[in-house]
């Protein structure tokens, strides 16, 4: 009985030194993780790296990582002319991640994520100037909110013979993801602006724009868009996603 307590004094000792130095060598792999990532993507803060699942050692012993959750809070991605859009609170879970020992590459099999765009931002980058769009009548998009029930609310403001009009005219928008790369915003109804109905193609030169994100890390793609209350939500998946290498 005594030998049996030693031993399991000894396995329990052993156990607790195993769980350390696991855990001190999954927190060293997330900051190197992270400075690849930051390198690879030319970030301006280093990003949080979480790798998943326990323990960690025998999954480095196989190469590949069952989960890897990253965090940027701020991301410039490619917009329209030239332009940059900033892309708020990206979260990225990869499942799969295959890495070099020294994780100067790194790849994951799949990913799927979250970030947000401000409406001003979205605003900012969007086609928003004074467009004549019939005799005596302009206007231009001077605000987007959240509308409800997942629509965008496009404040226009239009003038009349010189005249702004006192009061922005709302139009509740559709927001959609084309090609995977593409926020897509076009009206559900045409408004009345000025008081006089316009056509359909004079009004929409307006109401509807696209903006387009390139570049989003590791290539991933935009798979779902929503308003939401400070901004479109999007959701972005992608495969064979590479975090650095």
């Amino acid at each position: 009985m005594r030998a049996l307590r030693i031993l399991l004094v000894i396995a329990v000792v052993l156990g607790g030194i195993f769980v350390i130095v696991d855990r001190v060598a999954v927190h060293f792999a997330e900051g190197e993780a992270a400075d690849r990532v930051r390198a690879s993507e030319g970030l301006a803060s280093t990003p949080d790296v979480d790798i998943q699942g326990f323990p960690f050692l025998t999954q480095v012993l196989g190469g590949s990582l069952d989960e890897v959750r990253v965090g940027i809070s701020d991301y410039e991605a490619g917009g329209e002319g030239g332009k940059t859009i900033r892309i708020a609170g990206l979260r990225a879970d990869l499942r799969g991640v295959g890495f070099s020992g020294d994780f100067g590459s790194a790849v994951a099999d799949s990913a799927t994520g979250t970030a947000t765009i401000a409406y001003d931002e979205l605003l900012r980058n969007a086609k928003a100037e004074t467009t004549k769009v019939a005799p005596g009548i302009t206007a231009e998009v001077v605000a987007l909110s959240d509308g409800g029930n997942g629509k965008i609310k496009v404040a226009l403001e239009t003038t009349v013979l010189g005249t702004k009009l006192p009061e922005p005219v709302s139009v509740l928008s559709s927001v959609t993801v084309v090609d995977g790369n593409t926020v897509r915003v076009r009206a559900d109804a045409l408004p009345v602006l000025g008081g006089v109905r316009i056509a359909e193609s004079r009004v929409r030169r307006i109401t509807d724009f696209e903006q387009k994100i390139d570049g989003l890390p590791g290539g991933i793609s935009l798979e779902k868009v929503q308003a939401a209350s400070d901004g479109v939500d999007v959701t972005v998946t992608g495969k064979d996603v590479r975090l650095a290498g």
